[in-house]
């Protein structure tokens, strides 16, 4: 694996902990849904089927890719896929994603190279599939033949070798094998997706545990979210964070969210901040042009107060980062300007901000129950105070 996903952000204060976690009960409907591979690759290529942000790691080997090709040719049940229903003619792949991958690829007759599958994973998470121009790229992918043991105990393999083009009386039954699928379909509550993550990581089989934000990021795609992605590349951020690539998991981009949503929102908070950070994500894919672009423009000012801060200026008392101080410093600085849309935002100093860490009022407002209302209450109230704005 390319060893830029070595990068890893500690957060000393957890977006959510126990005591902040409510179940729910979901009306869920489950139906069986029977795809030929022709029909799959088309909703593959119409991006009807869409492959999560988080589930773009394509990581299976040439051979074991051939090995499902070969199985639904010669008719061998493979796995059945899970999806999730967003919307209508809208699936996000729950589980099988390695398996409608290697079907798209062998149809396209590409197969991807192993050093550069990071990098394609960047280019699909910037256009939401892989470019004609990228899969014909010889730098990024091969040509896909079926890597199979070329004799069999009583015969030779007719299908080692070939490829979609030349599977000849093969194809057609290719084409027409089905694969079942498990369409998941939320019927309430209506205003709250997050029975994606319980449902993701009770069915995968990857074995992945996923962040909230990893699924956030798939069901709330918005400009203001792609705001949140090019904030996140941005040197003065990755100095303050102390990491210089974006975190695998999406730490960095959730406290970029939680700092906005602390800005905007902050005054109606409640209970649980998975739950306010969703309904945050929600509403923002409603924000106007212009007031993304405002809050763009006032973390750029953000950034500019920072710079007497030192690196890893948000650092904790256990040498991690404390979301929960850069939200309230963030919030309390940037108020006022959101309020009156300008972009004033007073310099911030090495003095205040250790003032900040050191209150004892603040203290206990982030050693536990972080995501309580009165300690995020108390963290933005004393924040506003400390730094006298």
């Amino acid at each position: 694996m390319d060893g830029s996903y070595e990068n890893s952000l500690e957060i000393e204060d957890e977006t959510d902990t126990g005591e902040d976690y409510y179940l729910t009960e979901y009306d869920i409907t489950t139906f069986p849904s029977d795809f030929n591979i022709k029909t799959i690759f088309d909703f593959m290529e119409s991006e009807i089927f869409k492959v999560p942000v988080f589930q773009r790691n394509y990581v299976w080997d040439l051979t074991r890719a051939s090995k499902l090709i070969e199985s639904i040719i010669i008719g061998i049940p493979v796995p059945q896929i899970f999806l999730y229903e967003k919307s209508k003619n809208e699936f996000l792949v729950i589980d099988g994603q390695q398996r409608l991958m290697t079907i798209y690829y062998f149809i396209k007759m590409r197969f991807p190279k192993k050093e550069k599958r990071y990098e394609l994973r960047r280019i699909f998470d910037e256009r939401g599939s892989i470019p004609d121009d990228i899969l014909h790229n010889d730098n990024y992918f091969r040509n896909f033949k079926l890597k199979l043991p070329e004799k069999l105990p009583d015969k030779k393999n007719k299908l080692n070798k070939l490829n979609y083009e030349t599977l000849g009386e093969y194809k057609n039954t290719f084409e027409m094998r089905t694969i079942r699928n498990i369409i998941i379909k939320q019927n309430s509550p209506p205003d709250d997706d997050s029975v994606i993550y319980e449902i993701f990581n009770r069915l995968n089989t990857g074995g992945v545990n996923l962040t909230p934000q990893e699924i956030r990021t798939s069901l709330y795609h918005s400009d203001f979210y792609d705001m949140l992605y090019r904030i996140n590349l941005d040197a003065r951020w990755r100095r303050l964070i102390g990491i210089p690539e974006p975190e695998l998991h999406m730490k960095d981009v959730e406290m970029l969210l939680r700092g906005f949503a602390m800005l905007v929102g902050g005054d109606n908070y409640k209970p649980s901040m998975v739950k306010f950070l969703n309904k945050f994500s929600n509403d923002a894919k409603s924000f106007s042009e212009q007031k993304v672009e405002h809050l763009e423009n006032l973390f750029d000012s953000f950034l500019n107060s920072c710079q007497n801060l030192n690196e890893r200026a948000f650092i904790g008392r256990t040498n991690r980062i404390n979301i929960s101080i850069y939200e309230a410093v963030f919030t309390a600085v940037c108020g006022a300007s959101y309020d009156e849309m300008s972009l004033n935002v007073p310099p911030i100093t090495k003095e205040q901000l250790n003032a900040l860490k050191n209150d004892e009022d603040v203290k206990n407002a982030t050693i536990s129950k972080t995501a309580s209302k009165t300690n995020v209450e108390t963290r933005l109230r004393r924040s506003r105070e400390i730094l006298a704005v």
